[in-house]
């Protein structure tokens, strides 16, 4: 075992140009298998290694320029660019809900999004060779490198945090409680340093065995450490139902929100009626004992003033006492009644038994594409088009408003499909006592997605240590209790409805106090590491 790895570490250090690119894009592709619901952590320890032995070989360059965005920056390119094709490939399924030429620019839309998240991944691994030693803070230093970017490309012109490395450290729900303490960005900045570890142990040289492998078999312990606070968590932890609030969750298959133009309101608020009071057993009352019904993203995808009477047909379901929370287009009415000039809203919105709307939160974190389209006087002219509806792509709205507090309702936070991406972003979480997502995953039915993205929905709830109530259009909808563990669920792709009651939320975690600030520790600390070594290390060069 021990020569086939070391002539692999000896043949990736020595390789260069397109071999060397080549072999980095498998071995980030390898990775890219770490990620949720794949879930192959092995896979991450023998991926990150080829990076650290890449790296030990690429030519340094005099020029300043050609050290940032040379052999190094296309190493790490080359890694991310593996990584995030195989991590975003589902993103293809949005496609298929249109078709026709849409098929064609399916692939080259993918591995652009890719190469364009790579780049991030391209400056962590350039500016992580500037500092290069030869010893384990090289891992460190990359590590943190890493932790940057990944950071970065969570905030970087809105952000896109999907399959953020620290997500591989999350595969179940005892690996999942260390987000309590150090949120998934934390655990990215550890998920590389411990998958890095093999390669301080080939190529083998003079070191003993028992020093080479001692950096792997203590990542081994981290994991261990890990499992067993996430076990003594999830054991010492009473998390107790709220007994005030009853919420049904509408699952209700609404394929229409792809072509807002032939939508039929009257047959569509039909189904939605029904789904609302339909009885799922003999013993299920319906709506009698409900306090909040919650209808998802897009479960209403026209404006409610163009069918006026859905409004009073609502009122008249809606027990006495109970809140509708929906999840419809808005747009903003000026003055003398008449539309603004400007893009609607995706908003949820509170309907009360009068019929009413009562309160509105409109999404703020928009999806790229999805629901506008950047530089889109431009790319409208060649038949490039965002794929939620909307005419003018959709307006921001603000964040500060998440929070929402109704007659008779404890505060909760309001989360629109992909907002719930962004940890320690979800708003005024000290006053929240748990959060509802409402979300739309129907353009990526059939794939991960909508799976991947429920995963990351349920570590927000254990990052705030609060309970999660999600409601989506044709899955995954389900309710979490403080600690991310699944208390109900419907299947995927059936038409039902889900009752659940929130859980109290727990003392604000050490995430939820911290942020980000021990993350801001620990890449100080690692840079340090790495331009101490790196100084050391070239001190002792012969002259």
């Amino acid at each position: 075992m021990i020569k086939p790895v070391t002539w692999l570490a000896e043949t990736t250090m020595l390789s260069h140009g397109w071999q060397r690119f080549c072999l980095m894009l498998v071995a980030g592709a390898v990775a890219g298998l770490s990620v949720p619901p794949f879930f192959v952590l092995p896979a991450l320890f023998v991926a990150m290694p080829f990076w650290v032995w890449a790296l030990d070989g690429a030519e340094r360059k005099r020029n300043w320029f050609r050290r940032i965005f040379g052999p190094a920056f296309t190493i790490g390119f080359a890694f991310g660019w593996g990584y995030f094709l195989v991590a975003f490939h589902w993103l293809g399924a949005a496609f298929f809900v249109d078709g026709g030429w849409m098929l064609a620019l399916m692939p080259f839309a993918i591995a652009a999004l890719a190469a364009l998240i790579a780049l991030f991944w391209g400056l962590a691994s350039a500016l992580a060779h500037l500092f290069w030693s030869h010893g384990a803070a090289r891992i460190v230093t990359l590590s943190s490198f890493l932790a940057v970017a990944e950071f970065a490309r969570g905030h970087v012109l809105t952000g896109f945090p999907f399959d953020l490395l620290g997500y591989a450290l999350t595969g179940t729900d005892e690996l999942m409680q260390l987000a309590s303490v150090i949120g998934v960005y934390g655990l990215t900045f550890l998920a590389p340093l411990l998958a890095m570890t093999p390669a301080l142990i080939w190529p083998a040289d003079d070191r003993p065995m028992s020093r080479r492998l001692f950096p792997f078999f203590l990542a081994l312990a981290v994991i261990a450490g890990q499992l067993a606070y996430g076990w003594n968590r999830l054991s010492g932890t009473i998390a107790t139902e709220r007994q005030d609030v009853s919420f049904r969750l509408v699952q209700p298959m609404v394929y229409e929100h792809a072509d807002f133009g032939n939508v039929d309101p009257v047959a569509l608020i039909d189904r939605l009626l029904m789904l609302s009071d339909m009885r799922m057993d003999p013993t299920d009352q319906g709506l009698a004992d409900i306090t909040h019904l919650v209808w998802p993203e897009s479960s209403v995808p026209f404006f409610l003033d163009t069918y006026p009477d859905a409004l009073a047909r609502i009122a008249r379901m809606l027990p006495d006492s109970a809140t509708l929370l929906a999840g419809v287009p808005r747009q903003m009415f000026g003055l003398d009644g008449e539309k603004p000039q400007g893009a609607p809203y995706n908003s949820l919105v509170a309907i009360n038994t009068d019929g009413e709307i009562i309160a509105s939160y409109d999404k703020s974190h928009l999806v790229p594409f999805g629901e506008y389209l950047p530089f889109q006087d431009i790319l409208s002219r060649i038949g490039i088009k965002q794929f939620v509806p909307g005419a003018d792509g959709w307006s921001h709205g603000d964040a500060r408003r998440r929070l929402m507090e109704l007659p008779g309702t404890p505060a909760f936070l309001a989360v629109i499909c992909y907002e719930v991406l962004f940890s320690g972003d979800l708003g005024d979480t000290a006053n929240a006592q748990f959060i509802l997502n409402v979300t739309n995953d129907a353009w990526f039915d059939g794939s991960i997605g909508p799976a991947q993205h429920a995963h990351h929905a349920r570590l927000r709830s254990v990052e705030e240590g609060m309970s999660l109530l999600r409601a989506a259009n044709t899955g995954l909808t389900f309710a979490t209790d403080p600690l991310g563990r699944v208390t109900a669920q419907l299947v995927p792709g059936q038409m039902a409805a889900l009752d659940v009651r929130p859980h109290q939320r727990l003392a604000p975690t050490i995430f939820a106090q911290l942020r980000h600030y021990p993350l801001a520790i620990a890449i100080i600390a690692g840079i340090l590491i790495g331009f101490v070594a790196s100084r050391r290390g070239r001190r002792r060069l012969p002259e």
